[in-house]
């Protein structure tokens, strides 16, 4: 498809930490994170103005799914803008415990592991075409996902070395720190499965396309690391695009099907020259840079003969080159300021070489983590970028994921932010989901948006003008969302 929708959802790690007595329990900091909203939505599951969703997920874990955006532009936009609404619910918090107080810090993490070993996700949501033959398109992805990692991956630390993960884990020396590309890359265990947390797959291969069925189905891919950087965010939703539109075409792929893909994961994230060999399907084995080259090389050719379906692709696959000869070379300065994983090691690597000794120290933790920080001044990676060590976007300047805070993209998520707007001002009470738009009460309406890619809509209009009009009798303020 020329024409795509995507967007991510990020689930964010949450911890109160006191300044005196016993800190707040996870559950407890996420029931009083979310209070503003469900003052205001009256649900800890709701839909905003910007027309993305914001709940709290199982686990205490607060998520932010974007809106539906036709651009990477928007999807990166609308992705910091998740970071900024939800570190102004911390503020808030934060504000909230020293008045009663409680005090401390309040801390969100955009990563996806804890110290426990626990995992939470990042997932990538593409829309494609229904008549797009899915099991194909599934075989051809894996590979192109399990080696992504060298190009997409968040960067890890290992003080003791990666943990055994039984029969399937990856033999790297016992008790010696390491580094490694993912993060999300230790915690997969299937292909594709249609579960997201008892199997953990690459894939979920569950149907719900939130749109049209005839026309849409949508591509859950789970195995994605949270990024911090825009350009990796960019880099990580680009090519996957282009692998995409590659498999949609009918173009005839080499088979790569991986004897292992969750090993094979591991394998990879594990060795940062990406020479380790896998094994594949057919009893060959190839390297992670060897498989990505080619998937380079054959999207590449596609887009020669087919010409760019949007402005960032000559960008994209330049990225995507200079990413591969760093790690081919080991010269990591061509990239490190743009890919989340490089950004993060010189950043170790410098602080290692000014203090002494290894990624075992405990201050190498605090620092892998602090990365993550979402709060300005404080997070270690904002504070790179705000000094320019790390990149911004081309042609964008940082303001636009403020704009995306309060304003939708002009997909079907333009209609339902303004339904959203218009409602909580007249004081009524909703059922949204990602189609439809229910104002509630002795007289029932619904408005049903099927394409994802609508932006005027009859009914809507129509919804949306009667609500204006209740608003204007409405005597007090509405409330005001729970966001910047």
């Amino acid at each position: 498809m020329d024409r795509r929708i995507m967007g991510l959802e990020t689930e964010f790690g949450l911890v109160h930490s006191a300044a005196r007595g016993l800190p707040l329990t996870p559950d407890e900091t996420a029931r009083r994170l979310f209070r503003p909203v469900v003052e205001w939505g009256r649900s800890s599951n709701v839909f905003l103005p910007n027309g993305a969703r914001l709940y709290l997920d199982v686990g205490s874990h607060p998520e932010y799914a974007t809106s539906e955006c036709a651009t990477i532009e928007d999807a990166v936009a609308h992705d910091r803008a998740g970071e900024l609404i939800v570190d102004g619910m911390r503020q808030k918090l934060e504000s909230a415990l020293a008045e009663e107080g409680t005090g401390g810090s309040v801390y969100l993490f955009k990563n996806n592991v804890d110290s426990a070993g626990n995992s939470f996700g990042s997932h990538e949501n593409y829309m494609i075409s229904r008549s797009t033959r899915f099991p194909r398109l599934v075989a051809h992805l894996i590979p192109f996902l399990v080696t992504r990692q060298l190009i997409a991956g968040a960067g890890r630390v290992h003080p003791a070395g990666p943990a055994a993960f039984g029969q399937r884990s990856f033999a790297a020396a016992p008790g010696v720190p390491s580094y490694s590309f993912s993060q999300r890359a230790d915690h997969i265990w299937e292909d594709s499965s249609s579960s997201t947390t008892r199997a953990r797959p690459l894939i979920n291969t569950r149907d719900e396309p939130h749109a049209d069925s005839e026309r849409f189905r949508r591509l859950h891919v789970i195995v994605g690391d949270s990024t911090m950087s825009a350009t990796t965010t960019a880099l990580r939703l680009g090519t996957t695009d282009l692998m995409l539109r590659l498999v949609e075409a009918g173009h005839v792929m080499t088979d790569r099907t991986l004897a292992d893909p969750a090993l094979a994961l591991r394998q990879i994230s594990h060795d940062l020259t990406g020479t380790v060999k896998v094994e594949l399907a057919d009893g060959s084995r190839r390297s992670a840079l060897d498989l990505q080259r080619e998937y380079l090389e054959t999207v590449s050719r596609f887009v020669q003969a087919n010409g760019a379906h949007h402005d960032r692709v000559e960008w994209v696959l330049d990225l995507w080159a200079r990413t591969l000869d760093a790690v081919q070379t080991q010269d990591l300065s061509g990239i490190d300021t743009e890919i989340d994983w490089a950004i993060k090691k010189k950043l170790l690597d410098s602080w290692i070489a000014r203090n002494g000794g290894d990624y075992s120290a405990p201050r190498i933790a605090q620092m892998d983590l602090a990365y993550h920080d979402i709060a300005p001044g404080r997070g270690l990676f904002r504070m790179l970028e705000e000094r320019g060590m790390a990149a911004r976007l081309p042609g964008t300047d940082g303001s636009e994921a403020r704009y995306a805070v309060d304003h939708a993209p002009q997909t079907r998520a333009r209609i339902r932010g303004d339904l959203v707007k218009a409602a909580i001002a007249a004081g009524k009470h909703t059922t949204i989901d990602w189609v439809n738009v229910k104002i509630n009460g002795p007289t029932q309406r619904i408005v049903t948006l099927r394409d994802p890619f609508l932006t005027h809509d009859d009914d809507a209009e129509a919804m949306l003008a009667d609500l204006r009009a209740d608003a204007e009798t409405v005597q007090q303020d509405p409330p005001a969302p729970p966001i910047i």
